[in-house]
């Protein structure tokens, strides 16, 4: 029953903290990568559709995107949800392939970035921590209905403590290399 509990708490914080991943890919840093319009959907068929199911995105260079258009009709649309996104970038078409050169970041820029990157990686704490409390409640609870021992809980509860810290320490890690790939120039 521990086991279960312990295995199970340890599936979310492994999946919260591929969350962070995913979020944090998100973030722009001064290179080009496709994963930076992973956000972007565009309505195609009356219906938001995520742009890399409408179109091929790739790295052209370091510093900018090529999105091949599936079809035709729909570059217009595309070229408007990259304005309209918050991510600051102007596309330009020509015919099926939109090119979106990114700007390089000023030192400001960077700075409000690397809060985004804080305030994104404490989210994730937060949930790993919300994840060590369900699952102290239900060793709790075990305790409780006289399932398990006093020592059966003290050892689970640490045993979950020692997840959390490997979770949160993971997370540290990736925000310390986030941080660091915004900073360099």
């Amino acid at each position: 029953m521990i086991n279960e509990i312990k295995t199970d708490a340890q599936t979310r914080m492994d999946k919260s903290v591929e969350a962070l991943k995913t979020q944090l890919a998100k973030v722009r840093t001064g290179r080009a990568h496709p994963s930076l319009l992973d956000g972007i959907q565009v309505e195609y068929y009356g219906s938001n559709t995520p742009l890399r199911q409408v179109a091929n995105v790739i790295a052209e260079d370091a510093r900018t995107l090529a999105i091949t258009v599936f079809d035709k009709e729909l570059t217009p649309k595309i070229e408007k949800a990259i304005m309209m996104s918050d991510l600051g970038l102007n596309p330009s078409s020509a015919g099926t392939v939109i090119r979106v050169p990114l700007p390089p970041l000023t030192e400001e820029r960077r700075k409000d970035l690397v809060k985004v990157v804080r305030a994104e990686a404490e989210q994730g704490r937060v949930a790993i921590r919300n994840i060590r409390r369900d699952a102290n409640a239900e060793v709790k609870a075990l305790l409780k209905d006289k399932e398990i021992s006093e020592d059966d809980d003290r050892r689970a509860q640490d045993d979950i403590q020692k997840l959390t810290d490997a979770a949160v320490k993971k997370i540290d890690t990736i925000l310390e290399a986030k941080e660091k790939e915004l900073m360099e120039v």
